[in-house]
């Protein structure tokens, strides 16, 4: 099922490890206001610590006067961002959040958790398998490789020539202009496939709302465990240098904007929302998201904390578009319709005790995968069929990519149906999910700002869907419905990483 320290990764569990020892979302209507002049009166911190998103019209003026109300309800500013009005807030006073919708020029404002700011335990139930590979070994094949132009570990990838990615290095490897924002568990940049396509300067730790840039600050809090965001950036962006795999886009930059609680490995909206305006401020042309916004696997908009969030984090991904960056997101490993009249949720709030609810997925959305403008992305296996754990929806997928399917198994000599990338430690392992599709498309989005380089995010986004291949709906699976071109399985098809570079 899901990544196994949180059920929100878009990773499924490992199967076989390989290691060698060498436009705003949405925006409810505003509380009713309270007279112009009235602030509320001071309150006493006799609940639990929790962190809050205040979202207020933007700008210096109308911040400044809500900052001061967020003091006297009792409230700690975390940070401010002025540029579109979402203002971090810690509060122990339970009536936090009731209390400042009523001040004026506030819209919504909810808590981001239901468990009070403090570590909470593990859900580790297990690690990559890893098979070791003798120096020999590695000798062999990558001299096999090096015999055909590829990367020692390139014949295990089955991912590359299936979105034409190996043809598509041959003419163009993507612009070092062009940077991937990694928004998950942070990266490990000396990772010898990374360190020479890797981008300092435009990575931060992101944990609790304010963005840290201090050297090393956007590596994993664990080696061990939070290796999901260095699998995604090698899938972007491992570059050809004869050393193990290679990456979608291998010639452009990547960063990591790390977001992931320590411990838990949670992603909470304060710290999504700061990654996007990171990436905005810091000229970054895509950002890959592969995870959902904890607590909650669909926020819904008619609870005031959950409403919150669509609105701040939604606030901040419009942010980071309007600045030129194209956000891609992935769907999901649920097997969920996304475009179904109501779905069940038995897993949030997963920061504290869960609840079985049905939720309606037209007002009850799956942030940042269902904000407008983000290309939402589905997995498929080495078959093209969908893969198994991957949601899907018609209207709901834009298009699809490698995620890796156990059950649809390539021939030889890659042996297994899942994706192969980087992992920290200068390590190399299999994972499957619409995490791993999502970088896919990330990386061709990528080349293709690489050879359109004026296009804007819904250009990109445009050529995207243009140039994807759609293999239909299978024979008889009712679950597919829709067009051999725009279908709810595919979306607008599978992307094609050589049209990108010559079209």
């Amino acid at each position: 099922m899901a990544h196994p320290r949180s059920r929100r990764m878009r990773a499924l569990a490992v199967p076989l490890g390989l290691a060698l020892t060498a436009s705003l979302g949405f925006l409810p209507n505003a509380a009713t206001a309270a007279p112009q002049d009235s602030v509320p009166a001071a309150a006493q911190a006799d609940g639990p610590l929790l962190s809050y998103v205040v979202n207020t019209t933007p700008g210096h003026a109308t911040v400044g006067k809500v900052q001061k109300a967020i003091a006297k309800a009792g409230g700690k500013v975390i940070v401010a961002h002025e540029q579109i009005g979402v203002i971090v807030v810690h509060s122990a006073n339970p009536q936090f959040a009731a209390t400042i919708r009523t001040v004026p020029g506030v819209q919504t404002a909810g808590a981001s958790r239901t468990a009070p700011l403090k570590a909470s335990g593990t859900t580790d139930v297990g690690k990559p398998q890893k098979v070791d590979l003798t120096k020999s070994q590695l000798k062999a094949a990558g001299s096999a490789a090096k015999a055909n132009g590829q990367e020692p570990l390139e014949p295990l990838q089955w991912d590359l020539p299936a979105i034409k990615a190996d043809k598509a290095a041959q003419v163009n490897p993507g612009s070092r202009d062009v940077t991937v924002a990694v928004i998950d568990t942070g990266v490990d940049d000396t990772h010898p496939d990374l360190k020479a396509n890797f981008s300092a300067k435009q990575s931060a730790n992101c944990v609790g709302g304010v963005a840290d840039t201090s050297k090393g600050s956007w590596r994993p809090w664990d080696a061990d465990s939070d290796y999901h965001g260095t699998h995604v950036a090698g899938t972007i962006a491992a570059a050809r240098n004869g050393v193990g795999v290679a990456g979608v886009a291998p010639g452009v930059k990547v960063s990591a904007i790390k977001v992931s609680e320590p411990e838990t490995s949670l992603f909470y909206a304060e710290s999504v929302v700061c990654a996007f305006v990171f990436a905005a401020d810091h000229g970054v042309e895509v950002t890959n998201n592969s995870y959902y916004v904890d607590p909650w696997m669909f926020n819904c908009k008619d609870d005031a904390d959950q409403a919150a969030i669509v609105d701040a984090v939604g606030r901040a991904a419009s942010y980071a578009q309007r600045k030129g960056a194209i956000n891609i997101a992935a769907a999901g490993n649920s097997n969920l319709d996304l475009g179904a009249a109501k779905l069940p949720d038995a897993s949030s709030p997963n920061d504290s005790t869960p609840v079985e609810r049905t939720i309606n997925p037209k007002t009850c959305w799956d942030v940042p995968t269902q904000l407008p403008g983000t290309v939402t992305v589905a997995a498929t296996g080495v078959q093209k069929l969908k893969s198994g754990y991957s949601n899907y929806g018609l209207g709901q997928i834009d298009v699809a990519a490698p995620g890796g399917d156990s059950k649809q198994v390539p021939e030889l000599p890659a042996k297994n149906g899942n994706i192969l990338s980087t992992m920290p430690g200068g390590d190399w392992a299999y994972l499957a999910g619409t995490s791993m599709a999502s970088p896919h498309v990330s990386g061709v989005a990528a080349l293709l700002k690489s050879a359109h380089p004026k296009s804007s995010p819904q250009e990109i986004q445009w050529l995207l869907k243009q140039q994807a291949d759609n293999p239909g709906c299978p024979t008889g699976d009712a679950t597919c419905t829709g067009t051999k071109h725009v279908n709810s399985h595919f979306g607008y098809g599978i992307v094609d990483a050589l049209d990108a570079v010559k079209k």
